[in-house]
């Protein structure tokens, strides 16, 4: 199937960082022609934009991640990451990426629990 592939998350204890990263599977694009986004969605929350890359490399975050994630890609090796520092318990949630134009299939995420 045609989707972003996250990886990176795990159990982590508050104050402590994460990498994530989201490869495509199934299909090969330039990577300089899109812009691309992760998202989370905590239990019971909808799913939310967290960070997001131009093509120009201009990023945006959520503010409440503002400071503490940033969002890069590497256009040789089609990855998009996502280095989350100083995490939080409500940073707690499933994570997913994709591109901007024409999403591909949300792909399963990857899950970041965030616990003391």
């Amino acid at each position: 199937q045609v989707r972003f592939v996250e990886s990176g998350g795990g159990l982590v204890q508050p104050g402590g960082s994460l990498r994530l990263s989201c490869a495509p599977s199934g299909i090969s694009f330039s990577f300089s022609s899109y812009s691309f986004n992760w998202f989370r969605q905590a239990p019971g929350k909808e799913r939310e934009l967290v960070a997001s890359i131009s093509r120009q490399y201009i990023t945006n975050y959520l503010d409440s991640v503002k400071g503490r994630f940033t969002i890069s890609s590497d256009n040789a090796k089609n990855t998009v990451y996502l280095q989350m520092n100083s995490l939080k318990p409500e940073d707690t949630a499933v994570y997913y990426c994709n591109r901007q134009p024409a999403p591909l299939n949300w792909g399963l995420g990857t899950e970041v629990t965030v616990f003391s």
